[in-house]
C-alpha cells in the first residue's frame, strides 16, 4: 500500500463572499470611480509607495466580478524574470476578484497585514503569489461616510516586509485621508 499526500484544499483559499458587492458596484458607478485610471489616484499611489518603500501601491475599487486599480504604481523596468527563466506578467489596471488580498480587506472591513504571505496557508495559494511574485501585503479599506467599503488602499512587495505598527498606521491613515477626499469629490464636485 502506498501513501499519497493530500492535495491542497483550494476551498480554504477562496475569496470570501461579498454581500455588499452589488450595492458597491452601483455606488462606484454613480461616483464615476473604478472605470478608468485617475491621474490624482496614480499620484496618491506613487506617494504611498514612497512612504512605505513598497514595490507596488494601488487604489483599488472592488466590483462584483473584478477589481480596478484606478491608482497604480508599479516598479519601473517591465516584467521581472522568474527563477525558471519565464517572465512574470506586468500588473495591469484590472484583475479578477479572486486574485489578491484586497477582497478580503473589503469583506473584513479592516486592515490586513501580511508580512510574508507564505506564512499563511489561506493566502499563500493566491494566484498573485505565483503569477506576480507577491510576498508581502498591507492594505486598508476605503470606507465612506455611509459606512460602505468602496475598495482599498494597499501596497505589496516581492519580498517579505516587516510592516509593523508603523506600516499599519500609515496604511490606515492614508485610507482615511483618501476616503475623505473621495467624499469631497462627491459633495463638492472637486477634482480628485
Amino acid at each position: 500500500m502506498s501513501y499519497e499526500p493530500p492535495r491542497p484544499v483550494r476551498g480554504l483559499l477562496l475569496t470570501p463572499e461579498d454581500k455588499e458587492a452589488p450595492a458597491r458596484t452601483h455606488r462606484l458607478r454613480r461616483l464615476g470611480l473604478g472605470e478608468r485610471p485617475e491621474p490624482a489616484l496614480d499620484a496618491f499611489a506613487d506617494r504611498l509607495a514612497a512612504l512605505t518603500g513598497a514595490a507596488y501601491a494601488m487604489v483599488n475599487f472592488i466590483y462584483e466580478e473584478r477589481q480596478f486599480f484606478a491608482g497604480l504604481r508599479v516598479p519601473a523596468g517591465g516584467p521581472v524574470e522568474r527563477a525558471d527563466g519565464t517572465l512574470r506578467p506586468e500588473v495591469g489596471r484590472s484583475m479578477p476578484r479572486d486574485h489578491g488580498f484586497c477582497p478580503h480587506v473589503v469583506v473584513r472591513r479592516k486592515a490586513l497585514v501580511l508580512e510574508d504571505v507564505c506564512d499563511y496557508p489561506r493566502f499563500a495559494g493566491n494566484p498573485v503569489v505565483d503569477e506576480y511574485g507577491i510576498r508581502s501585503y498591507l492594505g486598508a479599506p476605503l470606507i465612506d461616510s455611509t459606512g460602505m467599503v468602496l475598495g482599498t488602499v494597499c501596497v505589496a512587495d516581492v519580498r517579505p516586509r516587516p510592516w509593523g505598527r508603523t506600516g499599519l498606521e500609515t496604511i490606515k491613515s492614508t485610507a482615511a485621508e483618501l476616503a475623505a477626499g473621495l467624499e469631497r469629490h462627491e459633495d463638492d464636485g472637486l477634482p480628485l
